[in-house]
């Protein structure tokens, strides 16, 4: 069993940035997958970006405005999303994700980006 939590969203002004973070906890050695997804009101959850096998991926949306990153620590895996140049567009609840090599699946409840002036 995993855990995930994700925290950081909030409020912002376009143009400006924000840093979310997911925690995961519980049986980490055995995730294999990391990565962050965002569903914005009306429309499909989508992917973002995620780390497999320490190869991070975005898509072409927010290439070169986010920057996701990883974090061990003894008894838990930090998966962070730093966010640039945020545009209204990037308005969504955003989810963090994490796979095992038992291939099984865990979110998060989620954390509200809002960008908006």
């Amino acid at each position: 069993q995993v855990r995930v939590v994700e925290s950081g969203g909030g409020l912002v002004q376009p143009g400006g940035s924000l840093r979310l973070s997911c925690t995961a906890s519980g049986i980490i050695f055995s995730i294999n997958v990391m990565g962050w997804y965002r569903q914005a009101p009306g429309k499909e959850r989508e992917l973002v970006g995620g780390i497999t096998n320490g190869i991070i991926n975005y898509v072409d949306s927010v290439r070169g405005r986010f920057t996701i990153s990883r974090d061990n620590a003894k008894n838990m895996v930090c998966l962070y999303l730093q966010m640039n140049s945020l545009k209204p567009e990037d308005t969504a609840v955003y989810y963090c994700r994490v796979g095992t090599t038992a291939n099984s699946v865990y979110w998060g409840q989620g954390t509200q980006v809002t960008v908006s002036s």
